[in-house]
């Protein structure tokens, strides 16, 4: 007898379209609760915990670093790679305590493993396919009602302690950006206190709203728009997993 195979990804048939768009509709933004269905949002979160071969993300404004860095998960492993890293770790730290741009957190990215060729066939491989199906597609257009979007990129992310994303607008526009993403698989037990919250400000930097990370659920917004996330405590004692990518209309 064979084992029938494991779907990797499929969105909740129950989900209220109708609803979810008219939420978009008032702000701009949404967090979808349950929006895959409950066995294949299990199968994610275990590729993104067991099977992720996690590099390095940072980006230090006005440090010797240009632009945002990447620090692969076979370069972790040999002393110049943890050389940099290190490095990147204090350039974000002193850009953070002067209010310049800055980020760091785990990266793994969907796009340069199918153009690089990494795992052809691999589950990270076919996430992308499925981000980029008719399935999802479809519902992000009903729901944000921008029926221009055609692709997705995206990324595998990890914010474990003492990881963050500055404040920022995603202002990439000219690239085709239309919606940013958050597909969050954190723990079900996901504390307040342990951070790692996306959060939206309004002109004066106060926060306007913020969404808790959770398992299962779907972040969109419109971009530009301010934004974060919020430093996880070194305290936590788990990460905040996610797929996480812009909506473009080319």
């Amino acid at each position: 007898m064979t084992n029938a195979v494991k779907q990797l990804f499929a969105i909740n048939p129950e989900l209220d379209r109708k609803a979810l768009a008219e939420r978009f509709a008032l702000d701009g933004r949404i967090q979808i609760r349950n929006v895959l269905t409950h066995e294949t949002a299990h199968e994610i979160r275990a590729i993104l915990a067991n099977h992720t071969p996690w590099g390095m993300a940072a980006q230090a404004e006005g440090s010797n670093f240009s632009g945002p860095q990447q620090v692969g998960n076979q370069d972790l492993a040999t002393p110049g790679g943890r050389q940099k890293a290190q490095q990147l770790v204090e350039a974000t730290q002193r850009a953070g305590s002067e209010g310049r741009y800055s980020f760091r957190y785990s990266q793994f990215s969907l796009v340069e493993a199918v153009q690089k060729n990494w795992n052809p066939g691999g589950p990270h491989e076919l996430l992308l396919e499925h981000l980029n199906a008719p399935d999802f597609l479809n519902l992000v257009r009903e729901v944000t009602g921008l029926q221009e979007l055609v692709k997705a990129d995206g990324q595998a992310t990890h914010f474990g302690p003492q990881h963050y994303l500055g404040l920022h607008i995603d202002s990439h526009v000219a690239e085709g950006w239309k919606v940013a993403y958050v597909m969050s698989f954190a723990p079900d037990e996901w504390h307040p206190d342990w951070g790692g919250y996306l959060n939206f400000y309004d002109e004066e930097g106060d926060i306007v709203a913020g969404y808790k990370p959770r398992f299962n659920a779907l972040n969109m917004f419109l971009v530009p728009r301010p934004h974060s996330v919020a430093y996880v405590a070194p305290f936590a004692p788990v990460g905040r997993f996610a797929i996480t990518g812009w909506l473009r209309d080319r």
